[in-house]
């Protein structure tokens, strides 16, 4: 392999799958980036088996060639080669790879390329059965808003994970760690006639976001098959393993109607309830309690070994006052992500489940269940 191409998309295309290189592999390939360069194209490729993503950039290729190198030291090396080319130039003698670069030059040990399990693209794979179109601003945002709820600990994989549902004229990501849910949908233009339910893991979602950083709407391809789905947009494709399991009828858990509901300003909610919940974070639960009053709600927490908070904030309460507690962190998430001036905080009693969401937005629901406190 003999090739040239520009540092700063070379750059682009490592950092982009640097992030599906094992950390730790059993099996010495996956540690690796695999490069492959044909059509003055060269591609990078890189799977732990949970998540594979390639990215393809322009280059001048003068010997078409397949190699893999160390993920770890190849992605350090080039963000920190001067110029603005590089050259890679692989001599199968040694199974080294000469890396050039302004008045830089490395050589880096070679992996076997053909022992490499390379990505087949799923799309190709399924002839575009089960896919569908939606913008990335749009995927972007029903990610960052719905993932945060999902569990952290493995005891029950199927809430690691968040659940993507296609009807005929939306697509909704719902996810939640059985204390609280957060569900948000968006009207899409479906091209299928295919119904879709699949759990993605959580942590490829979070990947996935982070790649989709377009300033003009994109569009991404997503393409599923029972155990996999498939992310592709720019130069870039994204596979993921789908978690197995029967996701709960999550529709259940929304009670219907509630008798308290408080119109809050959104900025002084979040700034009284972090400021609260620096006293019960120490605390076994980080328990915060609410009073929702007529015109305001009382904000307070206790924690014997650091002292008491209080606070209030003006509020406007339609229905019966109201005294409830919720773990503190379960409220700063949903503020953080709510993204409106005011929300509306809905409730029933203090021991069911309550709702919070945007004021005049039915796209986006998040279900908190209170603590129960003496």
């Amino acid at each position: 392999m003999k090739i040239t191409c520009s540092k700063d998309k070379l750059h682009h295309a490592v950092q982009t799958v640097q992030k599906a290189v094992s950390a730790k592999a059993t099996f010495l390939l996956l540690s690796g980036i695999y490069l492959s360069a044909e059509n003055n194209k060269l591609q990078l490729q890189a799977t732990d088996y949970e998540i594979g993503i390639s990215c393809t950039i322009d280059a001048q290729v003068d010997i078409p060639g397949k190699i893999v190198l160390s993920g770890r030291y190849f992605q350090e090396l080039v963000k920190r080669l001067p110029g603005e080319t590089v050259e890679l130039a692989s001599s199968e003698e040694d199974h080294t790879i000469k890396i050039s670069a302004g008045s830089s030059q490395f050589n880096l040990l070679s992996l076997p390329a053909e022992e490499f399990p390379v990505l087949q693209s799923l799309f190709k794979k399924t002839n575009g059965v089960n896919s569908f179109t939606v913008k990335d601003n749009v995927l972007r945002d029903i990610i960052k808003r719905t993932t945060f709820a999902c569990a952290t600990e493995e005891s029950r994989p199927i809430f690691t994970g968040a659940l993507l549902e296609l009807t005929n004229n939306d697509v909704r990501m719902v996810a939640t760690n059985t204390h609280r849910l957060a569900l948000k949908k968006s009207t899409i233009e479906n091209t299928t006639n295919s119904a879709l339910k699949i759990v993605i893991p959580s942590k490829v979602l979070n990947e996935l976001a982070r790649l989709l950083t377009s300033e003009l709407p994109v569009d991404v391809s997503i393409c599923w098959e029972k155990s996999k789905v498939a992310f592709s947009f720019d130069d870039v494709y994204l596979e993921s393993r789908l978690i197995e399991g029967q996701y709960p009828e999550y529709n259940r858990v929304i009670p219907p109607e509630f008798g308290t509901v408080s119109t809050i300003n959104t900025a002084l909610f979040m700034d009284a309830v972090e400021r609260v919940s620096l006293m019960a974070k120490d605390g076994e639960y980080n328990v915060i309690k609410f009073q929702f009053n007529s015109n305001e709600v009382i904000i307070t927490s206790n924690n014997p070994d650091v002292g008491k908070a209080y606070e209030t904030i003006p509020v406007n309460t339609e229905g019966t006052e109201i005294a409830i507690a919720f773990n503190a962190k379960y409220v700063t998430d949903i503020l953080k992500n709510i993204g409106t001036t005011e929300l509306q905080f809905s409730l029933n009693t203090p021991l069911s489940p309550a709702r919070v969401k945007p004021q005049n937005d039915e796209t986006y629901t998040y279900i908190i269940t209170p603590v129960r406190t003496n």
